[in-house]
């Protein structure tokens, strides 16, 4: 896609935390792993990768919550607790920003889909 119509924007539940995408996501995925589906309290996680120097919070500040290992850095609103997006020390180029809080989620379409790693009883 070359025209993304950028700036993207969006925000946590109760509006106190605002971020703005100025660069193409890397990726967008929808995630089953344990770890989204526990997070989200759902059977997946909306994801898109998007290159640090593209992202930026515009209003509010947040909290790290929900950790998964020493790596992930999982950001949340301090006031509505929502999960706005994921840092990683390992993997420092990209912001992982949850799609479902985009001003305009359909902009939204996921290029790839992920499967449990685990089987059910």
């Amino acid at each position: 896609m070359s025209d993304w119509k950028l700036p993207w924007e969006g925000e946590c539940r109760c509006g106190s935390v605002r971020f703005r995408i100025t660069s193409p996501p890397l990726l967008s995925a929808v995630c089953h792993c344990r770890s989204c589906q526990r997070m989200s309290a759902s059977a997946f996680s909306t994801t898109i990768f998007i290159p640090s120097d593209g992202f930026s919070l515009i209003q509010g500040a947040t909290v790290i919550g929900g950790t998964h290992g020493e790596d992930s850095h999982h950001q949340h609103c301090d006031t509505c607790k929502g999960w706005v997006f994921t840092t990683s020390e390992k993997a420092r180029a990209f912001v992982n920003v949850r799609a479902t809080l985009l001003d305009a989620p359909q902009l939204f379409v996921p290029f790839m889909e992920t499967q449990t790693a685990e089987r059910l009883p």
